[in-house]
């Protein structure tokens, strides 16, 4: 694999911008994703051993496969703001400190189809109302697929 992208790397053309540009993405996602498996590990915790967020607020808030459980979980996979790849150790987290099945998938769910810059984005090209049915949509749709999971797993 080096040698391959040694070979790559050294000659001019398509296969080095390629090489370039996927180093460049590697090394902006490679930092979030440590900070995200090292943020979720401290307030989270591991199997096993508590975290500083207590597991009992955490199931309080999201444990089960209620409709509040599985719409709190939506609503903040769609206000928070965290790159994909750091979404695996958080949720891990979450699952471990009692989160239920359907919320976890309503939070993959509503987590990268909006985040709050998106949404100003989106309000900014498509207008406030075309902006809020969007993100009721999203909201609505990942709570009942969390339901259906839920009740499913």
């Amino acid at each position: 694999m080096a040698g391959l992208s040694f070979v790559i790397g050294s000659t001019e053309g398509e296969g080095k911008y390629w090489l370039e540009s996927t180093w460049g993405l590697a090394k902006q996602i490679l930092p979030l994703l440590l900070a995200g498996v090292l943020v979720a590990g401290f307030f989270l915790g591991r199997p096993g051993s508590e975290g500083i967020i207590p597991s009992e607020w955490v199931a309080s808030a999201v444990g089960g496969n209620s409709l509040w459980a599985n719409l709190f979980a939506s609503v903040a996979g769609a206000f928070m703001y965290f790159a994909t790849l750091t979404e695996v150790p958080i949720l891990q987290g979450l699952l471990g400190a009692g989160m239920g099945k359907g919320p976890a998938l309503a939070l993959l769910l509503a987590g990268p189809a909006l985040s709050l810059p998106n949404m100003l984005v989106i309000r900014s090209v498509m207008g406030t109302r075309k902006t809020v049915v969007f993100v009721l949509l999203v909201v609505v749709m990942a709570t009942i697929s969390g339901l259906i999971f839920g009740a499913m797993v």
